[in-house]
This record gives C-alpha cells, sequence and structure tokens, in this order.
C-alpha cells in the first residue's frame, strides 16, 4: 500500500470508530455524498481538502499521518530464508543495514561503492522481503518494528560471529565514545532475571535514542555497536579443572 492508500484507509476507520457516515462527512465538507466517494475512490485528496477533512475528524494533518504510520502493520522479523538472501550478497546486506539506520538512497551511493542502479536493485529487493517500502523518487519507507529482530542463531546472527565478531571485539575501547566492561560473579535466579530486565532497558533505550538521532544529517551520526550478554559460563581452564 502506498503512503496515500494508508492515510485514507485511516480516515475511513477513524471515520467507522466515530460513528460518521460518507453523508455526515459530506455534508460537514459541503459537498455531495457522492463526491466524498469519489474522493476515496481516486484518492485525489489536495493538501487543503486533507485538512478539512482532518478537522471534522479531530486531528491535524500531521496527527493524522502519526495515526496512519502507527496502524501501519509492521515486520517484526524476516524467515531464515530471507536472511540468506540478504546475507548471500554483501551489497544487499549494505544497503539493507544503511536502510534500517534511515540513510538515504543518494548517502549511500556517495559513501558505498555503488552505483545508483546497484543499489536501486538492492531496495527493491529489500522492498520484496518487506523490510522497506521503496517510494518514487528512491525514497525509503522502513516497515518494520521498533521491536525488528533478526532470528535467533540465524543467517545473520552467525554472520556478524563469523564475519564481524572478532572485529569489533579488536580493540582497547579507550577512544571517545567507546567503553567496555567485563563482570563475572555468582547470582541467584531472581537476581539474573532482574539483570535481564535492566539488560532489555538498555537495548530499548538505545533504540529510542537511535530514533530520536534520524533527525540529524547523516555527517552527525556515527554507526556504534553495543554487544549485551548474559549466559551462565565459566572460563574452559576452570572446567577442566573441575572435580567429577
Amino acid at each position: 500500500m502506498s503512503e496515500v492508500d494508508h492515510l485514507v484507509a485511516t480516515v475511513k476507520r477513524l471515520l467507522k470508530a466515530r460513528g460518521l457516515t460518507y453523508r455526515d462527512l459530506a455534508r460537514a465538507l459541503r459537498i455531495s455524498e457522492p463526491s466524498v466517494k469519489r474522493l476515496f475512490a481516486t484518492q485525489r485528496l489536495t493538501l487543503d481538502r486533507l485538512a478539512q477533512i482532518c478537522k471534522v475528524l479531530g486531528y491535524t494533518v500531521a496527527e493524522l499521518a502519526a495515526e496512519s504510520n502507527e496502524a501501519t502493520p509492521r515486520l517484526d522479523s524476516l524467515s531464515a530464508a530471507q536472511e540468506t538472501e540478504l546475507v548471500s550478497d554483501t551489497k544487499l546486506l549494505i544497503v539493507a543495514a544503511c536502510a534500517l539506520n534511515h540513510w538515504k538512497a543518494d548517502e549511500i551511493v556517495a559513501y558505498y561503492n555503488l552505483s545508483l542502479a546497484e543499489c536501486v536493485k538492492r531496495l527493491l529487493h529489500l522492498d520484496r522481503l518487506g523490510l522497506i517500502e521503496l517510494l518514487p523518487g528512491n525514497r525509503i519507507r522502513l516497515t518494520v518494528s521498533r521491536d525488528f529482530e533478526w532470528q535467533p542463531g540465524g543467517p545473520i546472527a552467525r554472520y556478524f560471529r563469523e564475519q564481524g565478531q572478532s572485529d569489533f571485539l579488536d580493540s582497547n575501547f579507550h577512544q571517545p565514545g567507546e567503553a567496555m566492561a567485563f563482570v563475572n560473579g555468582m547470582l541467584a535466579e531472581s537476581a539474573v532475571a532482574q539483570v535481564q530486565a535492566e539488560l532489555r532497558k538498555l537495548r530499548n533505550r538505545f533504540a529510542e535514542l537511535h530514533l530520536e538521532s534520524v533527525a540529524l544529517p547523516l555527517e552527525r551520526r556515527m554507526g556504534m555497536g553495543m554487544m549485551l550478554a548474559l549466559r551462565r559460563w565459566e572460563p574452559a581452564a576452570f572446567a577442566k579443572l573441575r572435580r567429577k
């Protein structure tokens, strides 16, 4: 569905929720009921007309757009087969990572060694996978939820573990903006549950800050990686000395 499709669907849903008919809307807009039906059928809504409809609904245009965006079905994850498609083409994976980080098509082409045609080809692939909606002018609209996750232990996770993890950890983490801490201890089950809850909060906060930063130009944003890990563990050398 296009953005206009989503807006019209949202208007219809809000009219129904308020118990308003096309006749009621026609009366408020001072046009005929067939004209209202024609507006929705052709979707030829001017900004002024949309603002008038919003006023009837008690919304601003911005609020209607936000409502439409929230109501749009979002993708929570990809299948293992779809993730395999991503990791099988490095350029596709790069474009996917950039798109998910709110890069524009021209920014991807300017930063990476990709032609516009190669970039658009991958964006169309991502559109088919459901990660994005490619709009006119090569504009990118994300269609993933805020809780979108890669498959646990799936192709993307394996790709990072095999090709990115050692590179990520190959640092002293002393540069500005970098930090690393490793702690070890013995916890009760209830304490483990509390730590897991705190990790979820931190991950959600990271996602919120990521969205807040989208408004800034690309040159003022930095690609950051944060690894959160918690598991039952002891060094292998210790385990070898454990009594049977």
